[in-house]
C-alpha cells in the first residue's frame, strides 16, 4: 500500500526536471508544457474522491489493481508518445490511475483496526505520510537520474516496473473483499460529473485568474448549485452533504487542509524560485539550501509519529508556519548562506506536523463507511492549496522573483498561517481525536 500511495507523489515531483527536454524536443513554449503539471493535478483532484467512493463500495483490492494497471498503460503511453498531446494524455492517465492507492490504503488501515481492535495505528498513519513527503523530496533527482541515463522518456517509463511491482504485490498481499449489497448499481454519475466540473471550473481559475474567465467563476456557481441540489435529493449521494454538515470537525480538517497546503506549496515554489533568482544562486546550490527543508519535515513526522495526539501537532505546526513565514520578510539579496539554511529548516517543522496531522484526524472524524471517499476528498483540497500556492506566486513575482515579491509573498502566508492557527486553536474536538477505542467486527 505504501509503495502505490506513493506513485502519485514521485510523478508529481519527477516531471519538474522533465519539462525543459519535453518541450526541446516537440518545440513546445513553456506554457504548454506545464500542461503536463496541470494535467496530473486536475485528474487527481476529481478522481481521487470519486475513486475514493468506489473503494469503499468495492474494496481497496479491485480498484488498487485497476488503478496501478492504469499507471503502467500511462507509463508506456509517455515512452512511446510521438506527441505533447499524447504526453498530456498520459499525464491525465497517470492521475487517474494513482489516485487508487491512497485511499485505498486508509481503508485498508481503518477495515484492519477494526478487525484487530487496535484504536489508533498511528504508526501506519505516519509511514504513509512519511513515505509520501520522501518521494516528493527524491522525486526531482531520481527524474535528472533518470533523463541522464536514458532522456525525458524514461521519467514515463519508470512507471511500468513500478505498476508491476505493485501488481505483484497487491495481487499475494490485499485481501479480497465482497461488493457492498446493493450498492454496485447505484453510483451517482450525475453527481460525479458536477463535482467534476466544479472543480475543474475552480482549478482552471485559481491557476491563471483574470476578468477574460469570468466564465469560470460562472460555471464554478452555477455547477456547485447543481451539484449540492443532486446531492441533497438523491436517494445515494456520490458525497453524502447533509451528513458532512452535521460533522463540523471533518468541515474543519479540510479548511485546515487548504490552509496549510497553500503556506507549504507558496514556500516550496516562492523560496525556490527566489533563491535562483532574487539570490543569485545556481540551480543545483537551490536545491542544496532547499534539501534541509524536506529532511526537517521528514524528520518532524517521523518523531511524533507515533503519538495518537493530533491537536499539539497541528498547533505547534502553525505557530512554526507563521515564525517561518515572518523569517521570510529578513531575507535579502544579500542574506548569508546559513540564514537560508535557517529558514528551510524552520519551515519544514510544519511541513511534517500539519500533513500528518490532519491524515490522522480524518483518519478518526470521517464515517467509516465512507473513509476513503473522505481520504481522497482530503488530497483533492490539497491540491487546491497548491494551485492556490501557484498563483500567489505569479502573482507576486510578475516580474520576476525579486526580494520584494518574496516579501509580498510571505505577507499573503504569513495571513494564511495565522487563519490556520486561529481555526486550530478553539478546536477542542481535536483532543478527542483516537482516544476512542474500536470495537473489533
Amino acid at each position: 500500500m505504501v509503495l502505490g500511495s506513493v506513485l502519485n507523489p514521485i510523478n508529481s515531483s519527477m516531471i519538474a526536471v522533465a519539462l525543459v527536454p519535453i518541450g526541446a524536443a516537440f518545440g513546445a513554449s513553456p506554457a504548454e508544457t506545464a500542461w503536463l503539471v496541470t494535467a496530473l493535478y486536475l485528474a487527481t483532484a476529481v478522481g481521487q474522491p470519486v475513486i475514493g467512493r468506489l473503494v469503499d463500495d468495492y474494496g481497496p483490492r479491485r480498484l488498487y489493481l485497476a488503478g496501478t494497471a492504469l499507471v503502467g498503460l500511462a507509463g508506456v503511453l509517455g515512452a512511446l508518445a510521438p506527441s505533447l498531446g499524447a504526453l498530456v494524455v498520459a499525464r491525465v492517465l497517470l492521475g487517474l490511475g494513482t489516485s487508487a492507492a491512497y485511499p485505498a490504503a486508509i481503508h485498508l488501515t481503518r477495515s484492519e483496526a477494526e478487525r484487530t481492535g487496535q484504536s489508533s495505528p498511528a504508526g501506519v498513519l505516519a509511514v504513509l505520510a512519511v513515505a509520501g513527503q520522501t518521494v516528493a523530496v527524491i522525486g526531482p533527482t531520481l527524474g535528472g537520474l533518470l533523463i541522464g541515463l536514458g532522456g525525458w522518456r524514461t521519467v514515463f517509463a519508470v512507471n511500468v516496473p513500478l505498476s508491476l511491482t505493485c501488481l505483484a504485490l497487491g495481487a499475494a498481499r490485499l485481501p479480497a473483499t465482497a461488493p457492498r449489497r446493493g450498492r454496485g448499481n447505484r453510483l451517482d454519475h450525475a453527481g460525479i460529473a458536477l463535482f467534476a466540473i466544479l472543480l475543474l471550473a475552480l482549478m482552471l481559475f485559481v491557476m491563471k485568474p483574470g476578468t477574460a474567465r469570468w466564465y469560470l467563476p460562472v460555471l464554478t456557481v452555477l455547477a456547485a448549485v447543481g451539484f449540492a441540489v443532486r446531492e441533497t435529493r438523491t436517494r445515494n449521494p456520490f458525497i453524502d452533504l447533509r451528513a458532512l454538515a452535521r460533522n463540523r470537525p471533518l468541515i474543519a480538517t479540510y479548511l485546515r487542509q487548504v490552509l496549510g497546503s497553500t503556506g507549504t506549496y507558496a514556500f516550496l515554489y516562492g523560496y525556490t524560485q527566489w533563491l535562483e533568482e532574487g539570490r543569485g544562486l545556481s540551480a543545483a546550490s537551490a536545491g542544496l539550501v532547499v534539501l534541509p527543508l524536506s529532511l526537517t519535515g521528514l524528520a518532524s513526522a517521523a518523531v511524533t509519529g507515533r503519538s495518537a495526539a493530533v491537536r499539539g501537532k497541528l498547533v505547534i505546526g502553525s505557530v512554526f508556519q507563521m515564525a517561518a513565514c515572518a523569517a521570510l520578510l529578513l531575507l535579502g539579496s544579500t542574506s548569508g548562506v546559513a540564514l537560508l539554511i535557517a529558514v528551510g529548516v524552520l519551515a519544514g517543522i510544519p511541513q511534517g506536523l500539519i500533513g500528518l496531522g490532519n491524515q490522522s484526524a480524518l483518519y478518526h472524524q470521517a464515517d467509516p463507511a465512507a473513509v476513503a471517499a473522505a481520504a481522497g476528498l482530503l488530497r483533492t483540497f490539497m491540491y487546491l492549496g497548491a494551485m492556490a500556492a501557484s498563483a500567489a506566486t505569479a502573482a507576486s513575482f510578475p516580474d520576476g522573483a525579486t526580494t520584494g515579491g518574496l516579501h509580498h509573498l510571505a505577507l499573503f502566508m504569513l495571513g494564511g498561517a495565522a487563519l490556520l492557527f486561529v481555526v486550530i486553536l478553539p478546536d477542542r474536538s481535536l483532543g478527542r481525536v483516537g482516544t476512542a477505542a474500536v470495537k473489533p467486527n
